[in-house]
């Protein structure tokens, strides 16, 4: 089991090895992804012992990358799958098929197709369903095996409107119906569990709104017969502090409350931290090309874009920074942004940092999590690298794209 006696409940920049940072920017070139896997490790331990009685999956769209789900296994960790594409991504990685749980929104048909035949030949995968529709698609596909209902809570949680997904139409069974589902079911499936997912990057005083959510999961169970049901899987969402003044996840106290909410229940209780487990596991190597002087503002230029990292064009996230290259020089309120020809592409802004000169190397926080999973090739820029840490020890766990690559499929 991984030590956590040296692992602290958030990792800050501060936190890094920095003069190492700067020997991994200089031999990989930037912009570079850095995940440290024995962080990974680390905070799925953390997440799992917080409880004991629970079942702890990973949430791969969180980060799909080879080695991080390679060190979730590692950990004893199973994954939960979105989409077809992870599934065997998880396999690849070494996952038992028979432990995996795929959580079907508006699946295409082939992934459908795949979860069939995958299950064919692996009875103990799990197919949650969020719609009646799915449950008559997997009956065409000869499907009778493993099926959990996604309940939708009507209660929405996290950081963001676009990620509350617990009050969204899209996501899960209308409440009041489920009952009614879960006799379709059980006349030609295996009604395993219920699941629900209320949100996403949910610290502790959010708690409170997130665990209505799991009371109401927690109700539903009991509803339709937990004495019958092998789990109830309550999701994930569980946050990190992405501004440095922010507080940790209280886990004990987040323990206490989802047990708390969900009640007294025969069957399991399990979980799925994504966020939690990956995202102060990695970071982003930038180097600064550009500083331009303008009237409201000093414009730092640097070679990451939306395309390597589009939280804060997307969502509006903040992201920490910290000049890797000379962290204690007098500070200054900077514009940080990106090669990419829209307002969007922007990292921070007025943000205090020290002094950038061209050439330094700036280090951007907590991108473990939805980082390298959602950058692309806007402007024709290849995808960056990423470099793998582990027992002390760098590898590229992904090259650097080309632009062969990004152009390999045009005809």
């Amino acid at each position: 089991m991984t030590d956590l006696a040296d692992s602290p409940a958030v990792r800050r920049l501060d936190d890094w090895d920095l003069e190492r940072l700067e020997t991994l920017a200089d031999e990989y070139d930037t912009p570079l992804y850095v995940m440290d896997c024995d962080r990974v490790k680390a905070n799925y331990t953390r997440f799992s012992e917080a409880f004991p009685d629970a079942h702890v999956m990973y949430a791969a769209k969180a980060h799909t990358g080879k080695a991080v789900l390679e060190a979730v296994i590692e950990a004893g960790g199973t994954i939960e799958c979105a989409a077809w594409g992870e599934l065997q991504r998880s396999i690849d990685a070494g996952a038992d098929p028979n432990e995996l749980q795929y959580t079907a929104v508006n699946p295409p048909d082939h992934d459908l197709d795949y979860a069939a035949d995958l299950a064919a030949e692996n009875p103990g995968l799990t197919i949650t369903i969020g719609a009646l529709d799915t449950l008559e698609r997997l009956a065409e596909r000869g499907y009778d095996g493993r099926i959990a209902i996604r309940i939708n809570p009507g209660i929405g949680t996290g950081h963001h409107e676009k990620v509350a997904t617990g009050a969204d139409a899209k996501f899960g069974i209308p409440y009041e119906r489920v009952p009614e589902v879960a006799d379709r079911v059980r006349e030609g499936f295996d009604l395993v569990g219920l699941h629900a997912h209320a949100g996403s990057g949910v610290l502790t005083e959010g708690l409170e709104d997130h665990c209505r959510a799991i009371e109401r999961v927690g109700e539903m169970a009991r509803r339709v017969g937990d004495d019958e049901l092998e789990f109830v899987d309550v999701g994930g969402g569980y946050g990190v502090p992405y501004r440095e003044d922010d507080d940790p996840l209280n886990l004990e106290k987040t323990a206490d409350m989802v047990r708390d909410a969900v009640g007294e229940l025969d069957a399991q209780l399990k979980l799925e931290p994504g966020r939690y487990v990956v995202a102060d596991a990695g970071l982003i190597l930038t180097t600064v090309n550009t500083i331009k002087e303008a009237p409201d503002t000093t414009v730092v230029g640097v070679d990451a874009s939306l395309s390597t990292l589009i939280r804060p064009a997307m969502f509006g996230s903040y992201h920490p920074m910290l000049n890797v290259s000379a962290p204690g020089r007098d500070t200054l309120e900077a514009t940080v942004g990106g090669p990419v020809c829209t307002s969007a592409d922007v990292f921070a802004h007025d943000r205090p940092i020290a002094r950038p000169e061209r050439g330094d190397v700036l280090a951007i926080g907590n991108a473990g999590s939805y980082g390298y999973e959602l950058a692309n090739q806007f402007h024709s820029q290849p995808k960056p690298a990423e470099v793998a840490l582990e027992d002390g020890e760098a590898r590229v766990a992904r090259r650097r794209e080309t632009l062969e690559d990004v152009t390999r499929l045009e005809q």
